[in-house]
C-alpha cells in the first residue's frame, strides 16, 4: 500500500494504520453490538414513536401502518388522525363543523372513539364522499331525462372502475381501467394494456366502482371504497358473438360487459363495459365490495280514472356511439300503445315507421367500434354501443339499457321508392325490454338512416310499475 494511502487511513482511524484485510465490512457493528441484531426503533417507547409520527402527513402515516403489526397499531392512533382531520377542516374553512363534532371533548373522549373513526372522517372529507354530489344530481336534463351533471360528478369525485378476474384455480387479479369515453347518457370504460389469463381459465369477472383517497403515497397502496356493479360467471355464460375481424372476435357476456378475444390463440385482447348514467354514481359508490347497491324501485302514482293508464305518455331517448364519437342521437315524446296492440306479453311502442319520414334519424359516419391493445389496434365494422332511456308519463326512468349492438343485412326483397340501398336490422333485448331498429343505407347521401324503431316493454313490468292488470 502506498505511503499516501496509509497516511489518509491513519487520519481516519485515529492515527493507527491497519492492514486492508482487517477493515470492517459496512454495516457490521463493533464489539458487543456485533452480537445483537436488534431493531432500535422497536425498542423506543410508544410515546416517543407517536411524537415522531405526529409530524407525518396523512399519506405517510397511512403507509407507515403497512410496515408491520406494531406500526399498524401506532398509525391507527385516534389522536394522530384527529389532528389531521381538524387541520383539514381548518384548511376547508369549516370551523363550525369541527366545533360541532368535538365540542366538550377532551383527549380521552377523542381516543374513546372506535379505532379508525377520525381516519374514516378524514378520508371521506378528502374524497368528497360526504354525498354532496346528491345535490348536483337533482337537476334533470330535459333532452335525456337523466341528471344533468352525471359526467361532472363522476369526473370530480373521481370515480374509476376496476375489473377483478377470478381464475378456476381461485387466483384473483385486479386491473384498473386504461380508457374511458363519456357519451350523453352512458360511459364506455375499457381495459386494453393488460396481460390477461386465457379466457377458458377464467371463472368469473367482477366490475367494481372505485374511489381512492388522494393521498401522497403510491397509487396501489391508496385506500378507497369499492362498490360491486356486476358479476359475470364465464362458466355459465358462453357469450354472444357480435362482430369480428381477422384479429379479434367481440363477445357480449352480460350486464354491459363485452370481451374482445384473439382469434388465435383464444386469449383476451381487451374488455369494454358500457354503463348507463341512470343511478351510476350511486351504484359506483354506495354498494359494498361483495354486494351491489339496490335502491328502492320507483313506482308511478296510482290513477283510478284513466282506463289506459300506463299505456301512453312514454318518452324515448336513444343514442348510438363508439369509443371515439357519437353516431346518432334522438328523442321521441308521447309514445303510446292501445290495449289491442298488447301481443305476446309485451306493450309495443311504435317510435319510427317508414311512412313517417320526418322522424327518420340520420346516422353520422360509419357504424363501427374502434378497439386497441398495447401493441395493436383495429375497427369492428357493423357494431357500436347503444344507450336507451325510456321514461314514463311523469318522466321517471322506466327502462334503461346500454351495451353493444350489431347490424345484420336484411333479406327482405320489398322495393322502397323512398330510398335506394340495402336495409339492415338491429335487435337487442334483456329481461326489461326489447328494441328493434331498421337502418336504411341511402346511396345518394352515402349515409344510414333509422327508418323503423319499435320498443317492447313486458306487460308484467308495466303492471308492477303502474299498479295495473293488463
Amino acid at each position: 500500500m502506498s505511503s499516501t494511502c496509509l497516511k489518509s487511513q491513519s487520519r481516519l482511524t485515529g492515527g493507527v494504520s491497519r492492514p486492508s484485510s482487517t477493515v470492517r465490512s459496512p454495516g457490521v457493528l463493533p464489539g458487543r453490538f456485533a452480537k445483537r441484531n436488534e431493531n432500535f426503533i422497536e425498542r423506543m417507547p410508544p410515546e416517543v414513536l407517536l411524537k415522531i409520527l405526529s409530524w407525518l402527513d396523512a399519506g405517510s402515516l397511512f403507509c407507515v401502518g403497512l410496515v408491520n403489526k406494531r406500526f399498524q397499531e401506532l398509525a391507527s392512533n385516534n389522536a394522530l388522525w384527529y389532528q389531521l382531520y381538524t387541520c383539514q377542516q381548518a384548511k376547508n374553512k369549516r370551523p363550525t363543523l369541527v366545533g360541532g363534532v368535538t365540542d366538550g371533548m377532551g383527549m380521552t373522549h377523542i381516543e374513546e372513539k372506535p379505532k379508525g373513526y377520525w381516519r374514516r372522517l378524514l378520508f371521506k372529507d378528502l374524497t368528497g364522499h360526504s354525498e354532496k354530489w346528491r345535490k348536483k344530481l337533482k337537476a334533470i336534463n330535459y333532452y335525456t331525462g337523466l341528471p344533468n351533471q352525471s359526467e361532472q360528478v363522476l369526473r370530480t369525485l373521481p370515480v374509476a372502475w376496476e375489473i377483478k378476474v377470478t381464475e378456476a384455480t381461485g387466483r384473483e387479479s385486479s386491473f384498473e381501467q386504461t380508457g374511458i369515453y363519456y357519451a350523453d347518457t352512458s360511459v364506455t370504460v375499457s381495459w386494453s394494456a393488460v396481460r390477461w389469463p386465457r379466457i377458458d381459465r377464467i371463472a368469473s369477472l367482477q366490475l367494481h366502482g372505485v374511489m381512492r383517497v388522494p393521498l401522497t403515497c403510491p397509487r396501489t397502496y391508496r385506500p378507497g371504497w369499492r362498490s360491486l356493479l356486476a358479476t359475470v360467471a364465464l362458466n355459465k355464460c358462453a357469450g354472444q358473438v357480435y362482430a369480428s375481424d381477422r384479429l379479434v372476435e367481440l363477445l357480449f357476456l352480460d350486464q354491459g360487459v363485452t370481451v374482445g378475444v384473439w382469434q388465435e390463440p383464444r386469449e383476451i385482447a381487451f374488455i369494454m363495459v358500457n354503463l348507463h348514467y341512470h343511478r351510476l354514481v350511486e351504484r359506483s359508490l354506495l354498494g359494498s365490495s361483495t354486494a351491489p347497491y339496490h335502491p328502492d324501485e320507483d313506482k308511478a302514482p296510482s290513477d283510478d280514472v284513466d282506463p289506459e293508464y300506463g299505456l301512453h305518455g312514454y318518452t324515448l331517448h336513444i343514442e348510438m356511439h363508439n369509443t371515439v364519437k357519437k353516431i346518432a342521437s334522438a328523442r321521441f315524446d308521447q309514445l303510446f300503445c292501445r290495449k289491442d296492440q298488447i301481443v305476446n306479453g309485451y306493450v309495443q311502442l311504435s317510435v319510427i315507421s317508414r311512412g313517417s319520414r320526418w322522424k327518420h334519424v340520420p346516422v353520422s359516419g360509419s357504424i363501427s367500434l374502434p378497439w386497441m391493445t398495447e401493441a395493436l389496434r383495429g375497427r369492428l365494422e357493423g357494431c357500436c354501443m347503444m344507450a336507451l332511456t325510456v321514461l314514463d308519463e311523469i318522466q321517471t326512468p322506466f327502462w334503461c339499457f346500454s351495451g353493444p349492438v350489431s347490424m345484420t343485412e336484411s333479406n327482405q326483397t320489398d322495393v322502397s321508392y323512398d330510398y335506394r340501398g340495402k336495409s339492415y336490422f338491429i335487435q337487442r333485448w334483456d329481461s326489461e325490454g326489447k328494441v328493434e331498429i331498421e337502418l336504411q343505407w341511402v346511396e345518394e347521401e352515402k349515409q344510414y338512416f333509422m327508418v323503423n324503431l319499435l320498443i317492447f316493454l313486458p306487460v308484467s313490468k308495466v303492471n308492477k310499475h303502474f299498479g295495473r292488470d293488463y
